[in-house]
């Protein structure tokens, strides 16, 4: 995701496409990955899956090593380009508000894909097209990380890494938020059925 997205960047593509990049790149690691891995490429997402018992705690820290040794890897051959950071009008109560919103809507788009359908393709384009349509239009505010791997790699290459706590505790937040309440909901019907 990191090669394609950030490469997008290097390549000096329009924002549009760079949000293209960035959701076909999810698309065809689900397609590809799913039926092997899960295809996991997002440490915000693992979390997530673990508290809502889609994924066993015992994946979950090998999971985040890969996604962090993935992310490093592409931004490392890329020079680093295309670090996630807060565009010069946005401070940081906003940039908080709007990751935790993008990651939440992310997750919650991920939950509700995972329970209507049955085929890992139909999830693999709804949820590239959620990462794609969130990272065009928040893309210009926050780099709309969603991912802490994706911020990980290109800012620790290019020096940016005071940022990384930022969006990790965002993302995970928001995506946390999401399980939370897809726990709750899925208690919730148990109790009615």
């Amino acid at each position: 995701m990191v090669a394609v997205g950030c490469g997008s960047i290097a390549l000096g593509a329009p924002g549009w496409l760079v949000s293209l990049a960035f959701g076909a790149a999810v698309t065809m690691a689900i397609l590809v990955l799913q039926p092997i891995s899960g295809a996991h490429i997002n440490p915000a997402v693992s979390i997530a899956f673990t508290r809502s018992g889609h994924l066993e705690k015992e994946a979950l820290g090998p999971y985040i090593a890969a996604q962090l040794t993935g992310a490093l890897t592409a931004a490392w051959m890329l020079g680093g380009i295309g670090p996630t950071q807060l565009a010069d009008d946005v401070n940081m109560f906003q940039g908080t508000a709007i990751e935790v919103f993008i990651t939440f809507a992310l997750m919650a788009s991920i939950y509700w894909i995972v329970v209507k359908s049955e085929t890992h393709v139909s999830i693999a384009f709804f949820v590239g097209a959620t990462v794609a349509l969130l990272a065009y239009f928040f893309g210009p505010l926050t780099g709309a990380s969603m991912n802490p791997a994706r911020t990980f790699g290109p800012n620790i290459v290019s020096g940016m890494s005071s940022s990384l706590l930022f969006y990790s505790l965002t993302t995970v937040a928001g995506a946390l938020l999401a399980a939370e309440v897809y726990v709750r909901l899925c208690a919730s019907k148990s109790d009615q059925d």
